[in-house]
């Protein structure tokens, strides 16, 4: 069977994920690991253009939400993907694979459901059990734009965070949890090509993330 077209966009944002391979943890310890994915964030930044929105790493496996104007995701993720790998390996002395397969990227076209994807990104380490509270955990943006720690990963204007001033309101959004049921429907919505929700649970439940923030 002949593999789908890889959708490309220079106007709508991306959630990218990559998981180590085997599902095994990083050979690095995390402060380590962040300060790679820091320095290779930056540099496509600005080689590349990419537009970071929010970046969570986690034991073995990172989200990014990103934008490419330049329409460029597969040469500038291909880049990122090889140098963070290779860095990786020469700080721990391995030449094992990193990453367990190429990137995953879903595209997102509505507001709402970047909206979702954004609170789905940086829920990561509190749906893991690793802090109470998201702006807390330190691999991650949210972590730097919240004031905790300086930020190095040139993350663009961040209008859900910053609307004229710093909206504490988002942040309680972002620590409210979301029902079992939209946490798996926004889970599976961005394990496809095209952020698209699926209408297997009740139409109340589909309903409520298609048209709102869950």
């Amino acid at each position: 069977m002949a593999r789908s077209p890889f959708i490309r966009s220079d106007v709508f944002p991306y959630h990218i994920s990559a998981r180590c391979h085997n599902k095994d943890w990083y050979s690095l310890p995390l402060d380590e690991v962040w300060r790679v994915y820091e320095d290779w964030l930056y540099f496509c930044k600005f080689a590349y253009n990419m537009k970071i929105h929010s970046f969570v790493l986690m034991s073995n496996h990172f989200h990014l939400l990103a934008s490419f104007p330049d329409n460029n995701i597969s040469e500038s993720m291909q880049y990122f993907m090889k140098q963070t790998s290779n860095s990786i390996n020469d700080l721990s002395k391995r030449i094992n694979q990193v990453y367990g397969s190429r990137y995953h990227r879903t595209l997102i076209e509505k507001y709402h459901h970047y909206m979702n994807a954004y609170k789905y990104v940086y829920r990561n380490p509190v749906e893991a059990g690793i802090c109470r509270r998201a702006e807390d955990y330190c691999f991650s943006t949210l972590h730097g734009l919240s004031g905790s720690s300086k930020l190095h990963i040139p993350v663009s204007e961040d209008t859900v965070l910053f609307n004229d001033t710093y909206d504490h309101s988002i942040l309680d959004w972002i620590n409210t949890e979301p029902l079992h049921v939209h946490r798996e429907q926004m889970s599976a919505a961005l394990k496809r090509k095209i952020f698209k929700l699926s209408k297997y649970s009740s139409s109340k439940n589909y309903s409520a993330l298609e048209s709102s923030l869950y």
